[in-house]
């Protein structure tokens, strides 16, 4: 038992970071999980427009005058703009896969406040929050 606290630590240095790594990888697996799911179901339902909109979008992104690492930082800023939160997962999600260092993601975020205004500060708080979910899983 620690001592006077009535609960064992809970890992080497007495303090709470593995239930903070186990909920950065939740937090991450979850998105992730339902993305793929959802997308599914809709794919499944074989409507043509949905179909090519899906394949539109997928394509956007590849590399072409703009490399892919640009266009998802634009397609970060526009989310965050526009304040989509799970258009912001899948974006950051891009942009630690293509990897962007922490200082340029807050830059990102930085530009996005600035166009979007203060309404974006909630969304720019839960991309932090997501950001350190992502490099919590290295």
């Amino acid at each position: 038992m620690g001592p006077g606290k009535g609960i064992e630590p809970l890992n080497e240095k007495g303090d709470i970071s593995l239930i903070i790594e186990k909920m950065d990888t939740t937090l991450v697996n979850d998105f992730n999980a339902y993305r793929e799911r959802m997308n599914e179901t809709i794919l499944d339902a074989d409507n043509l427009v949905l179909k090519r909109l899906f394949n539109l979008d997928t394509r956007t992104y590849e590399e072409g005058a703009l490399s892919s690492r640009t266009k998802e930082m634009l397609g970060l800023v526009a989310s965050m703009v526009l304040r989509c939160d799970d258009c912001i997962k899948y974006h950051l999600g891009k942009c630690y896969e293509q990897g962007l260092s922490k200082a340029e993601v807050y830059e990102i975020f930085a530009v996005a406040n600035i166009v979007g205004g203060t309404i974006v500060i909630p969304h720019t708080r839960r991309a932090a929050e997501y950001w350190e979910a992502l490099s919590a899983e290295k």
